[in-house]
């Protein structure tokens, strides 16, 4: 009998497998705690010729770290969607010299207007330790 995959690998695979940048950053899911979720990233893979993360690769992760937040909130909800970046700011603080991890919390998510056919409206901010901030607006739509 095989073993169910942990929502961690799910999540993982599912961004290797459908946005190929994902595989290509490194970015896996690590920690999830029932509200946040911790992402992690290959610095190498991400360092630009100064020896720090590249601004476009924090954002990236960022956003996948938004991005997988509302995933799992989902799949808690036995429900799916459509989620996408509807809006995306972020502020940059220091650079990143190593070992990035974002974290994304999340606390209940009224899942209501998804349950009757509409868009869900999610704001959430992600953190890479005091190096970024990230704040966005994602937007699921229902699956017809």
């Amino acid at each position: 009998m095989t073993q169910p995959i942990d929502p961690l690998a799910r999540l993982t695979q599912l961004w290797h497998q459908t946005i190929p940048i994902a595989a290509q950053m490194g970015i896996r899911a690590l920690d999830y705690d029932g509200d946040t979720l911790v992402t992690g990233a290959d610095f190498e893979a991400n360092r630009n010729l100064h020896g720090t993360m590249f601004a476009g690769s924090i954002y990236s992760h960022a956003t996948l770290t938004g991005w997988g937040r509302i995933w799992l909130a989902l799949e808690e909800a036995g429900l799916q969607g459509d989620i996408v970046l509807g809006e995306g700011r972020i502020r940059y603080r220091r650079p990143v010299t190593g070992h990035p991890q974002c974290r994304c919390s999340l606390q209940a998510v009224d899942v209501s207007p998804l349950q009757q056919g509409r868009n869900l409206k999610i704001p959430l901010q992600v953190t890479l330790g005091d190096a970024a901030r990230f704040e966005g607006q994602f937007v699921v739509m229902p699956q017809r």
